[in-house]
């Protein structure tokens, strides 16, 4: 199973994740937007940095996870591609980010956006979304 795919869009960013588990749905749409960030990595040297979050519902979770994360791209100059959740519901998830630091972002995402988001199950039991980011 592929991890995302990035779809055409004339002006955005559009990235399709698909995920076993919705656990993994996250993670892998993470990767999508880190990588699409095209980042210049300063060194190896590894970050960790913990994420708590509540929300109303599991769209605006993942809203509200992608939306921190590029927060913490942006203050702490690092980039995260890989997330351990201690705890994961519907509207809630605490987490650990493993990242690197950045020179600079080749690619600057400005937002998450709520227009055609989109999270699913397919009828095969594996989750699907959509998310589109203003760039």
């Amino acid at each position: 199973m592929k991890k995302y795919e990035v779809l055409e869009h004339k002006a955005d960013l559009k990235i399709r994740a698909f995920g076993k588990t919705k656990e993994e749905l996250f993670q892998n749409m993470l990767l999508g937007m880190s990588e699409s960030q095209k980042p210049e990595i300063k060194d190896n040297k590894k970050t960790e940095r913990k994420i708590k979050i509540k929300s109303l519902n599991p769209l605006s979770l993942l809203v509200d996870f992608l939306s921190e994360i590029l927060y913490f791209n942006q203050i702490n100059k690092e980039i995260y591609s890989n997330v351990d959740f201690i705890r994961f519901t519907d509207t809630e998830l605490e987490a650990r980010l493993a990242g690197r630091k950045v020179e600079r972002l080749g690619e600057d995402i400005k937002a998450v956006t709520y227009h055609n988001l989109d999270v699913h199950q397919k009828k095969d039991k594996t989750w699907e979304a959509i998310v589109l980011f203003d760039v």
